[in-house]
């Protein structure tokens, strides 16, 4: 191995290990002019830092020896952010100074501080922990620093975010003034260069950013989908890619624990992490994705920092996160120590100029496209199976078991069962819509049409229903599907919550709606043949919402008596048509009602009728021998309201 020189004890561990070469970062913190030097260093997550700083300090740790004599106060103060990376840094350093000698004791939050302080008396040569325990360590007089050589605060800037500045500034004024100071962090923010001001003597800056801004080795794609498909949509990622294990990004608690819920459900094994777990839990469950138990972790943003998986190769961003920096973070998940990885951003279409943004300002290229379809990830079942089924040897007593089965079934058959098999221990793929390039209109075309639908209003006519919202003519003029609900009258159904529920269920718009017509005990509804296949499919899937059972009809309903039916196109629309008068007519109305000026004789409102109170009367220009439609106006007793005398004076 062509490596710098290194101390022979770590240069066996790396060997071990198979390090053909150092990253750059590695290369930076070993080069001449950074010894024995204070050290600022810009790294991205993922480039190999936490070796990279096992290597710089191991001359001032071990001086010239090999070995590392009696554990006793410690030599090294490791500070990291998370329980998660602090732990996953203890390993590291474990495997790295193993042939040294070296004790590796970690001090961390969420653990037994009683086992912690056991561990401390025995001694160690380096310490790891998080900023709140090892001030309380610190403060109690548990850990003895008066032999600290070397301290490392790693990922300082996110140390600032989760408001640690008082944490590592008491570290750093209570530690030696003769120790060496490395301060790693993914950006310089004003507060990490304040930090290295104050604490760090003659710093030397270290900037690595990789080829291609510390993702070269991941490849990004953005997803398109439909605001409904998210789920479906990291179902059908993970089965596209099957990756031995994969990491889900959700914004908060409870959307990891919904989604936890939602793939365990359709028969993934998967892991929840997120901050409402002890760390007891949180330990098994990140076991689990090491020894291949579970495949899937969903997490928010902090449960996730720090984890390291050495076989994660896919990274899905079920919610965007909320600024460049928090992706990089989630993706530098994947695609370490020279692996690749792929990042998948989930981008509805309200959140797609975000996702621009997000890439633009991260540098990165990312492939636009469609989610996999349930037919592209079965055709990659069937290659999988081949490669599955026909790796392994063939033993005796499997050709014996074959002679048997061939004996009784034909070979066909076997094949079948065996596809049968193999298919069932699979999550079953999902159908996703295609929301379009470029859904949703542009904010001028969206103006026009709203305009345009306010002229159209005012012209004799036109029927008066709201912008963007046809007749079910109009709509449904390239054919019509019906389905049935079963829900009625009896139960309360009523148009203004069945038309969003029908949208949520099937994945539409309320434009592909037609009539509604709701009878006692069911609900009949037109949907636009365009989207009726997709709608069908899509209304088979279990609802966390409703259990309201939705079938296709098989042919469109018989026109029935007025008693029976109630058709809505939708019911509000038709109603608010009705409700709501022009502003002239409004007007007409106003000037035509003059109770003062009125000339004698003339016949006012009667007690018993109903007075307009602004509505528009549809019957006064009608001629007098035609019969209106009367809505009868409640007469009442004694108690109801009388009009008011005029009185003179």
């Amino acid at each position: 191995m062509s490596l710098p020189a290194l101390t022979p004890p770590l240069a066996r561990a790396l060997a071990e290990r198979n390090y053909d070469s150092l990253t750059p970062v590695q290369l930076a913190v070993l080069a001449h002019e950074a010894t024995s030097r204070d050290l600022l260093v810009s790294a991205q997550t993922g480039s190999g830092k936490t070796v990279a700083y096992g290597l710089a300090i191991a001359r001032n740790l071990l001086d010239d020896a090999e070995r590392f004599g009696q554990a006793a106060a410690p030599l090294a103060l490791i500070v990291a952010p998370t329980r998660e990376l602090a732990l996953q840094v203890q390993r590291e350093l474990a495997w790295l100074y193993g042939h040294a000698g070296g004790r590796v004791v970690s001090c961390v939050g969420g653990m037994d501080p009683r086992r912690e302080q056991r561990e401390l008396a025995a001694g160690a040569h380096i310490v790891v922990g998080t900023p709140g325990r090892l001030c309380d360590h610190l403060r109690r007089g548990r850990l003895d620093i008066s032999e600290l050589k070397a301290v490392v605060l790693d990922e300082a800037d996110e140390m600032l975010n989760l408001g640690f500045r008082e944490d590592m500034e008491f570290i750093l004024e209570t530690t030696p003034e003769t120790r060496r100071t490395l301060l790693f962090s993914a950006t310089f923010p004003r507060g990490i260069v304040a930090l290295a001001r104050q604490y760090q003597r003659d710093a030397f800056r270290i900037e690595v950013a990789g080829d291609e801004g510390g993702h070269a080795d991941i490849e990004y794609r953005a997803i398109r989908i439909a605001p409904g498909d998210i789920e479906h949509a990291v179902v059908n990622m993970l089965r596209f890619y099957e990756a031995p294990s994969a990491l889900v990004f959700c914004s908060t608690r409870d959307a990891v624990r919904h989604l936890q819920a939602a793939l365990l459900e359709r028969g993934f094994s998967v892991v929840a992490l997120s901050g409402e777990l002890t760390q007891n839990e949180r330990t098994m469950a990140l076991q689990s994705l090491r020894d291949g138990r579970s495949r899937v972790c969903v997490a928010t943003d902090v449960a996730a920092r720090g984890i390291d998986l050495p076989s994660l190769d896919l990274v899905i961003h079920a919610d965007l996160p909320n600024d460049a920096e928090v992706m990089q973070h989630r993706s530098g998940r994947t695609g370490r120590a020279g692996r690749k990885g792929t990042s998948v951003l989930l981008v509805p279409p309200a959140r797609r100029r975000r996702a621009e943004l997000l890439l633009n300002v991260s540098g990165i290229d990312a492939d636009w496209g469609t989610a996999p379809q349930a037919d592209e990830i079965r055709k990659l079942d069937h290659a999988r199976m081949k490669d599955v089924l026909f790796t392994e040897e063939t033993t005796p007593d499997d050709l014996v078991l074959a002679q048997a089965l061939l004996a009784e079934r034909s070979a066909e058959d076997i094949a079948a069962a065996l596809a049968r098999l193999y298919r069932a221990r699979l999550p079953s793929p999902e159908d996703i819509l295609d929301p379009g390039e470029r859904s949703g209109k542009p904010r001028e075309d969206r103006g026009r049409d709203k305009f345009q639908g306010a002229d159209d209003e005012d012209r004799p006519g036109k029927s008066r229903s709201k912008p963007g919202k046809g007749s079910s003519k109009h709509n449904m003029a390239e054919g019509s599907v019906w389905f049935r609900a079963a829900i009625g009258r009896r139960k309360n159904a009523e148009a203004r919550w069945l038309l969003p529920m029908i949208c949520r269920r099937g994945g539409i718009d309320k434009r592909d709606i037609g009539a509604i017509k709701i009878m006692d005990t069911t609900t009949e509804f037109e949907i636009s043949e365009r989207v009726a296949e997709s709608f069908a499919a899509k209304i088979k899937r279990p609802d966390k919402e409703d259990s309201i059972r939705i079938e296709p009809m098989a042919e469109a309903p018989q026109r029935q008596a007025p008693s029976e039916e109630r058709s809505y196109t939708p019911r509000r629309e038709s109603a608010d048509a009705d409700r709501r008068p022009r502003r002239e007519d409004r007007a007409r109305d106003t000037k035509a009602f003059k109770p003062r000026d009125k000339a004698h004789g003339e016949r006012g409102p009667r007690v018993d009728e109903a007075p307009s109170f602004g509505r528009k009367n549809k019957q006064r220009n009608k001629p007098a021998h035609a019969e209106p439609s009367v809505t009868p106006w409640p007469v009442k007793g004694a108690g109801g309201k009388k009009a008011k005398k005029k009185r003179r004076g």
